[in-house]
């Protein structure tokens, strides 16, 4: 079957021609260094962010995770936003692996602002206190929104004044970019590394790249030899990297309007209320009603072709990509409608 699958970003199949070129890769052994497709996915992503050096790696928490490890000593902190990847979704890596605390602070939607940062950074010179070291940023944001620019430079120069170091999840990065119209170099500078997903609209079937100076880098490529993220003929991968890079990059503008779509087909209909001030990517949020059955709800959509995660807290999330056209959208509006009417939800 031919599915329409709107569960994430991350399910997207590599396209004809990354099957094409993962084939015809050429290939050496990564951990000698020596994979030229490896090379020249590095050299681009580095050339696109404005970073002197990149580090493929098998994940996005594998980047975010190493970036940390790098970042911090056992014991330091680690600032971010309470509803960040980091604190959600990496199963609290960041205690077992960097040793790092994470000290979670309230955002405005995912915009973590200075004036919450401020009073989060430790004092030194107090034996009793953990040493600040980091920190973290996301954008785009896991709830849909593209975070200003003007905001990110605003915790780059706080950082700066007391020494920190600032990460960046940018798993979405190039989503964000296109959807605040800047250049994706833009959102790399306010951060010392930068961590973009391959795997997610850029279509590549597995990794994601690490981005920061040579010396970070460098002691970063230790680490993830250390975590076993030491792939050899991974050229193979790569070779789905740089399309992704390339083609896919480019049109990553109709994935947000295919997701505007959904979210205009579906709004205001049996109970669903659309958070169209998270609708700045490929991201749709809806607020459904209580008494819908989620799990029936997917069921129901299952048997029509069409996959989704259940509803959860009353909210749920749908996600287009290129492997979801503009017909596959009203099809999948269309039976997700249905499947509601068929429970009688208002």
């Amino acid at each position: 079957m031919n599915w329409i699958d709107l569960r994430s970003d991350t399910v997207t199949p590599p396209t004809p021609a990354m099957r094409r070129a993962m084939a015809e890769a050429e290939v050496g052994d990564d951990v000698y260094g020596d994979d030229p497709t490896v090379q020249r996915l590095e050299a681009l992503a580095s050339e696109l962010l404005q970073k002197e050096a990149a580090l493929f790696v098998p994940s996005g928490t594998f980047g975010n995770q190493l970036a940390l490890f790098t970042h911090c000593q056992p014991g330091d902190e680690v600032i971010c936003g309470e509803d960040a990847h980091l604190v959600w979704h990496e199963v609290g890596a960041a205690a077992v692996i960097a040793g790092a605390n994470l000290r979670p602070v309230p955002t405005h939607a995912g915009e973590l602002g200075v004036d919450a940062i401020r009073p989060r950074i430790r004092p030194t010179g107090d034996i009793h206190l953990p040493k600040t070291a980091l920190i973290a940023l996301e954008n785009a944001h896991s709830n849909g929104r593209a975070l200003p620019l003007a905001g990110m430079q605003a915790v780059r120069r706080l950082a700066a004044e007391k020494g920190l170091a600032v990460h960046l999840d940018g798993a979405r990065l190039f989503n964000a970019a296109v959807a605040l119209g800047e250049d994706p170099a833009a959102l790399a500078a306010c951060a010392d590394s930068v961590m973009v997903c391959l795997s997610k609209g850029l279509a590549a079937p597995v990794g994601s790249l690490l981005l920061g100076s040579r010396d970070f880098i460098e002691i970063a490529r230790k680490k993830r030899k250390l975590l076993g993220g030491g792939l050899r003929q991974v050229g193979i991968l790569a070779a789905a990297g740089l399309l992704g890079l390339t083609e896919m990059r480019a049109r990553l503008a109709e994935d947000h309007a295919n997701a505007t779509a959904l979210a205009d087909l579906i709004d205001g209909q049996c109970g669903i209320s659309v958070l169209r001030d998270q609708l700045d990517i490929n991201l749709v949020w809806c607020r459904v009603p209580e008494s819908l059955d989620g799990a029936r709800l997917a069921a129901d959509l299952l048997a029509e072709g069409i996959r989704i995660n259940p509803p959860e807290d009353g909210l749920l999330r749908l996600v287009t990509h290129w492997a979801v056209s503009r017909a596959n959208v009203a099809t999948a509006a269309q039976a997700l409608l249905v499947a509601l009417k068929a429970q009688d939800v208002r």
